[in-house]
């Protein structure tokens, strides 16, 4: 990758440190397969951007990895983990795959909504948390359990949970 940004190009958008970041991932496969640093290179302008990602942002990394905006937008829909509208500071990922259902993620999904007074997809009016599902998250042996922002949290009640929410700033 060039250091150097065309004036004007998309690329603009995405940060210096963020594009040493993508180079770092791109340096991992052949130089004519860079595109498959795209997931990497997804997350890393979604965590630039405040955990969401804008057609700008999809467009930039499109543009930076040499490849059809169409490709990228299909993987930034296609995966629970990148976020298409704002989101708030601390995104909350429930599993609720069969080994997190069978030990009551149903019951810290119930949990989380009363507590929060939000359902699934939706951000707290203070714009602190965003609930969201996650079909697997795998962490089975640890079920019920979920991520919040990178930090996975296992064995869950609901009184873990409110320690859990109660140390978020």
């Amino acid at each position: 990758m060039s250091a150097k940004v065309q004036p004007g190009s998309p690329v603009e958008l995405i940060t210096a440190d963020s594009r040493a970041q993508i180079d770092r991932w791109t340096t991992k496969y052949p130089p004519e397969q860079k595109q498959a640093a795209v997931m990497a290179a997804l997350n890393i302008v979604q965590q630039q951007n405040g955990g969401w990602l804008t057609i700008e942002l999809m467009d930039a990394v499109a543009e930076y990895l040499q490849m059809p905006r169409i490709a990228v937008y299909e993987v930034a829909s296609f995966y629970t983990l990148y976020d298409l509208e704002p989101v708030g500071r601390h995104k909350i990922y429930v599993c609720t795959n069969i080994s997190c259902m069978l030990c009551g993620s149903d019951t810290i999904v119930e949990h989380l909504q009363k507590k929060l007074g939000i359902k699934l997809g939706e951000t707290t009016s203070d714009g602190r948390f965003t609930l969201k599902e996650s079909e697997c998250l795998a962490a089975c042996g640890g079920a019920p359990m979920f991520m919040v922002d990178r930090t996975y949290y296992e064995n869950l009640t609901p009184d873990k949970v409110d320690a859990i929410l109660a140390r978020l700033k």
